[in-house]
């Protein structure tokens, strides 16, 4: 465990090599022929930008370089990332997928917004510039979420010269309420027919952009989706998320399982976001449930994770924990620790899971 931010490390570092972190886990074995990914390297870079962030120090420098190296070398010819990277170091699609676009420019927001040394700042923002013109064309609504994502962080840290991404992140924004109208319904405020995956980066984002134009009805619609989503993933007092196995359709059943950690992870992000912009104990109590959940307050009454390795499984099955240990699945896990963690706000009224002390981030400022 590194001691200095409490936060174990260890299994993302069993999971990276020198081109970066691997994919997928067998238990906590790296399955090296499922190779890499962009989005999943861009997670670890964020989340270990923001760590050394705290704590600076030369072996947090060596994980943010491999990671920030590894989206140097993901960038395509023309425009955008590659997502898919064999273990054999060949690239497997001749353009990335939408989310992994958002996830890398979400990452690099996060270096460009940091004390990181210069050069990494001019690489994060060289990459950001030479993607910002894909950036408009994306069609994923999760992806340009991430790029609000993106663009926020940016704005809060101060960064100049934002008018390209900004523009692209308003375009962004008012997409999100278009399909929210389109997509409503009495029963179903929701942005569109199903709930999928990474649900709440869509009222997250809303969030987000509602601190910049609080006039564009972005907070109604952000408010709105989050209530429902909280609504329909809280069974008892417990965080139930959409499974996996068959999403959630309007009119149709929710799919109970498989419940996937990222899930949590963004129903905690986007909690706590809104907890800081409305100052509102529901969405302190819906971080709670999120963040519980990896640590047993769930359906199947089963921890997720192991707090000292810092590894988390891949996913809650029917009956059973699924014993693998991903990449994706841990950046989960670390994330929401790291929400919990580094703070500036302790709350000492709910008893943590395994603590009796809960502390909780105050993630957002309002932007400059």
């Amino acid at each position: 465990m590194d001691v200095n931010n409490a936060i174990a490390l260890n299994h993302l570092d069993r999971m990276t090599d020198s081109t970066g972190l691997i994919q997928h886990a067998i238990y906590s074995i790296p399955r090296r022929e499922s190779g890499y990914t962009t989005d999943d390297n861009a997670r670890a870079l964020r989340l270990c930008t923001r760590l050394w962030g705290g704590h600076p120090g030369d072996r947090m420098f060596d994980r943010v370089t491999t990671y920030l190296s590894f989206l140097e070398h993901a960038r395509c010819p023309v425009r955008g990332f590659h997502n898919f990277l064999s273990y054999q170091r060949d690239w497997l699609d001749a353009e990335g997928t939408g989310d992994s676009q958002g996830q890398a420019v979400r990452a690099l927001a996060e270096v460009l917004g940091s004390n990181l040394p210069e050069g990494c700042l001019a690489l994060a923002r060289e990459l950001i510039d030479a993607v910002t013109p894909a950036l408009a064309d994306l069609r994923s609504l999760r992806a340009q979420a991430y790029v609000i994502l993106a663009w926020g962080h940016l704005s809060k840290s101060a960064v100049k010269d934002l008018a390209p991404i900004e523009k692209v992140a308003w375009a962004a924004a008012q997409r999100l309420v278009e399909c929210y109208h389109r997509s409503q319904r009495p029963d179903w405020p929701w942005f569109e027919s199903r709930m999928t995956y990474a649900n709440a980066v869509l009222p997250h984002a809303l969030f987000v952009a509602a601190q910049r134009w609080p006039a564009e009805g972005f907070l109604e619609v952000a408010e709105a989706t989050f209530g429902f989503l909280d609504r329909e993933t809280t069974v008892e007092n417990v965080f139930w998320p959409i499974g996996n196995s068959d999403w959630y359709s309007h009119g149709e059943d929710k799919s109970l399982y498989d419940q996937q950690p990222v899930e949590a992870v963004t129903m905690a992000e986007a909690a706590i976001t809104a907890f800081g912009l409305l100052g509102d104990e529901k969405y302190l109590t819906a971080f709670r449930r999120a963040y519980a959940w990896f640590h047993g307050q769930n359906s199947l009454r089963e921890p997720l994770v192991d707090v000292l390795s810092g590894a988390c499984c891949d996913a809650l099955q029917p009956s059973s924990v699924n014993r693998n240990q991903g990449a994706e699945s841990t950046l989960a896990y670390l994330w929401a620790e790291l929400e919990n963690k580094d703070h500036s706000t302790c709350v000492t009224n709910q008893p943590h899971p395994t603590n009796t002390r809960s502390c909780f981030i105050d993630t957002t400022t309002t932007p400059s």
